[in-house]
């Protein structure tokens, strides 16, 4: 498995992009991913990008974890990730990504309109939130959009956001490694390039995080919203390409 320069460069973009929008690279690094490799290998070195990814945001974060929506969130998530990654094998996902694309156009476009408008910050809306970022992480390799969509309605501190969606993401990313691996879509010939991954995701969250010292709280949340609402975008019209 070899990787270009080009190919670096463009993952520590979406690693900067992922981290000051506050829901994960791999929204970005998906699409980026798919035009190297094959849907099973994308999957794969998706999941091992985003431990270091996560890994370096928790690091960075630490301070702003909100226990609440970890347990609420978090548990609905990792248990569904083993679903839609067991199904990955089995279904295709175009009719998920057709779903997932206009979700986001519509609920990013409702709250940019709106953008007072806020979801309640209750369990009920964090464990659906949990569970389809979860499922989808599994299926599409990429969920993190929803669960930034959910945690932008909550209008969450800066910190808080990223941090909590951080460790979430981190139990997410240990689940689907394991389903994804004996599914054998991680194979020997991922590890240079997943090291090569380690040290991306760290330099691209410490960018991040710097930009962020620059955002206020509301813009903040305005760029979460908007880049949610081009990930939609991007998700459909890769469908029409495919």
């Amino acid at each position: 498995m070899r990787i270009t320069i080009l190919f670096i460069i463009l993952s520590l973009v979406a690693e900067i992009v992922g981290t000051v929008g506050g829901f994960g690279s791999s929204v970005f690094f998906v699409p980026i991913a798919n035009m190297y490799f094959d849907f099973k290998t994308v999957l794969g070195i998706t999941a091992l990008f985003h431990l270091a990814s996560n890994g370096s945001k928790i690091a960075l974060f630490r301070k702003g974890l909100d226990k609440r929506l970890m347990l609420y969130m978090g548990i609905p998530a990792v248990a569904f990730v083993i679903v839609g990654g067991v199904l990955s094998k089995f279904a295709p996902p175009r009719i998920a990504e057709i779903c997932l694309g206009i979700f986001l156009i519509v609920l990013s476009l409702v709250f940019i309109i709106w953008p007072k408008l806020k979801i309640k910050d209750g369990n009920p809306e964090a464990i659906t939130g949990g569970v389809l970022s979860g499922f989808l992480a599994g299926f599409l390799g990429t969920g993190g959009a929803v669960r930034g969509l959910t945690m932008a309605a909550f209008n969450l501190e800066k910190s808080v956001f990223i941090a909590t969606s951080a460790m979430i993401d981190m139990g997410v990313d240990l689940s689907r490694s394991v389903v994804y691996f004996f599914n054998g879509y991680i194979t020997k010939d991922m590890l240079i390039p997943a090291l090569i991954l380690v040290g991306v995701g760290f330099t691209g969250t410490w960018l991040g995080k710097k930009i962020l010292e620059h955002i206020s709280q509301e813009k903040f949340r305005m760029t979460s919203l908007i880049l949610i609402l081009i990930i939609g975008m991007i998700t459909l019209y890769g469908y029409k390409m495919s």
